[in-house]
């Protein structure tokens, strides 16, 4: 990923968190109709991608096409998609894809790990699905069936899924932009995998911890964070003493191994 485009990604899920977390699973499918419309037309993929127009400028371009068509949430990230910058064109629709995705497990996640859990179970039990029958990727793959034939032998194939796997299933079948479709869901499954992590609390100790002690710990691990962690306990003796937590990208570490390699920089600075 070029670094003009792993900034970009940054900075909109910064910008959007908010947006993200209050959309329904509309906004999702309203997203991927866009990028629809965006993979058709390489002229307004080169405007909203032309680093010598101004963001505004590619923003309102995008305002004037999906206003008044979509939700004001949709209508927002794609906003702030076409105001970023991006190093290549594909990169623009790549970027649509991901915040779509992200509004899926945004839903997924009103049930907690758990629901995020489901998601993934869903995903990858259709990929393995798909990716043990030649005939079924023959299916999905052959460029003369129809879409809709395509969503019904996935709905067969995955009947009992929630809705936020049935969306983004049947977008794979019928959208997979250059992928296999189990490829692709597989690729989502990944993303959903990577928010479970601001549910998982992976903790390490120098030394076992007994379970008074473990629902002392996650009774205060989920006051801090403010939400429901799994614990994922580590026994790592170099750690000396102490406890090192990680939930996402927040790391809390009080061990004493790093309060030591902490001073000896000190000294040696």
């Amino acid at each position: 990923m070029a670094a003009v485009t792993g900034e970009s990604l940054a900075s909109l899920q910064e910008q959007l968190a908010d947006t993200l977390d209050g959309a329904e699973l509309a906004v999702a499918a309203e997203l991927f109709h866009a990028l629809d419309v965006l993979d058709s037309s390489p002229a307004l993929r080169r405007s909203l991608t032309d680093p010598s127009r101004e963001a505004q400028d590619r923003a309102s371009v995008v305002r004037a096409l999906f206003g008044a068509k979509v939700r004001a949430g949709t209508a927002t990230v794609l906003e702030a998609v076409a105001s970023q910058r991006w190093s290549r064109e594909r990169d623009l629709g790549d970027a649509v894809e991901r915040l779509a995705v992200s509004v899926a497990a945004v839903q997924a996640e009103k049930g907690g790990l758990e629901g995020l859990e489901a998601l993934e179970s869903d995903l990858l039990s259709f990929r393995r699905a798909v990716s043990s029958s030649h005939e079924v990727q023959h299916a999905l793959t052959e460029p003369q069936a129809e879409a809709e034939a395509k969503r019904k032998l996935a709905g067969r194939l995955s009947a009992e899924v929630g809705a936020e796997a049935r969306l983004l299933i049947d977008r794979a079948v019928t959208a997979p932009r250059g992928l296999r479709p189990e490829a692709l869901v597989e690729r989502f499954a990944g993303q959903v995998a990577a928010r479970q992590q601001r549910w998982i609390a992976q903790v390490t100790v120098a030394k076992e911890l007994d379970v008074a002690h473990q629902r002392r710990l996650s009774s205060s691990l989920d006051r801090y964070f403010g939400r429901e962690l799994k614990l994922d306990v580590v026994v790592d003796p170099s750690v000396v003493g102490g406890i090192r937590v990680q939930v996402g990208d927040e790391v809390v570490d009080s061990t004493v191994s790093t309060r030591l390699n902490d001073l000896n920089r000190r000294l040696a600075g």
